[in-house]
């Protein structure tokens, strides 16, 4: 009877185990999805960026951005985020943190970066920010393992070919340095979002980040007003500050944040690899640019490293 009470135990921890297990594996799934989701979203991103770049002044653009932004996630974010106004007081400090690095500089300097470089290499720089992200990890006490490690180094040789054109040497522009400070902003942003207060809501936490980076900007906006005069309300402009302000800020950004809560910054940070992939493939879509053989090998040490990097053990 002893014996059988003990099998009986023994197989239900081993139905619990494979229940965690599978839970696990799902969670990780549904994380690296997400993160594609909004890879995808902000590829999209750096085309409407460049080009709103002749037309819109980048303060104006953004802050437009995030009143966009703000209006979209108002009817599913308001009720959460007004039963949890005490938690948002609370951690304002944090929260107005978050904002500044992943909000109101990281957006800034893309649009800054779009008067001055192609949307390709803004799209292919931005895909440094995962060895930010790794670093920020490790110094956190996670530990990545051999082949995330080698997955990454794979994918970051693969970026550097891409941006090189097949050759090491590299030449940066002018706006291309503003991309490596926007892929600075970025991953900090998504360092800090490992740190987020659990009690608060994704949608309370995504709404508040939008009117904070409103309010941030509100002054240097009235600045650009008085300088610069404004822009001309047109399908050529208004069409990309909705997409911005829509989908690559409240569908991209929330996507992004549940990513990064479900599977970490840094395996989220290799999917993000994908962007200059998804960027050249925009391109040709809606640029007709052409892809050489040598972008094709680049794009393949990508691919390659972001699968090897992102799964999961067995």
């Amino acid at each position: 009877m002893a014996v059988t009470d003990r099998a009986r135990t023994t197989s239900r921890e081993d139905r619990q185990q494979t229940t965690s297990s599978t839970g696990r594996k799902g969670a990780v799934g549904l994380g690296v999805l997400l993160a594609l989701l909004a890879t995808v979203v902000w590829s999209g991103s750096f085309v409407a960026t460049r080009g709103m770049s002749g037309t819109v002044p980048p303060v104006q653009a953004v802050f437009w951005r995030w009143i966009i932004a703000a209006v979209a996630v108002t009817p599913f974010a308001a009720r959460q985020a007004w039963r949890q106004r005490a938690l948002i007081r609370e951690h304002i400090g944090y929260t107005s943190l978050a904002t500044l690095f992943g909000v109101t500089l990281y957006n800034t300097i893309v649009h800054q970066a779009g008067l001055t470089t192609s949307a390709s290499n803004m799209g292919t720089i931005m895909a440094a920010s995962p060895v930010i992200m790794a670093l920020y990890a490790r110094l956190g006490g996670e530990r990545l393992g051999a082949r995330r490690v080698f997955g990454m180094l794979l994918a970051a040789l693969g970026v550097l070919l891409l941006v090189g054109k097949g050759s090491l040497p590299l030449d940066f522009g002018a706006g291309d340095l503003w991309m490596f400070a926007a892929a600075f902003s970025f991953a900090t942003y998504s360092a800090l979002l490992k740190r987020k207060p659990a009690e608060i809501g994704g949608l309370a936490f995504l709404i508040t980040t939008f009117v904070l980076g409103a309010l941030m900007l509100a002054p240097a906006y009235a600045i650009s007003l008085h300088v610069q005069g404004g822009f001309e309300a047109t399908p050529a402009t208004i069409g990309p500050l909705l997409y911005v302000g829509v989908f690559s800020s409240a569908v991209a950004f929330f996507s992004w944040n549940k990513a990064v809560s479900l599977i970490g910054a840094a395996r989220a940070g290799v999917v993000y690899y994908l962007q200059p992939v998804c960027v050249a493939g925009l391109g040709l879509l809606l640029l007709g640019e052409r892809t050489g053989p040598a972008q094709l090998l680049c794009m393949a040490l990508i691919l390659g490293g972001v699968a090897l990097a992102s799964a999961t053990r067995r």
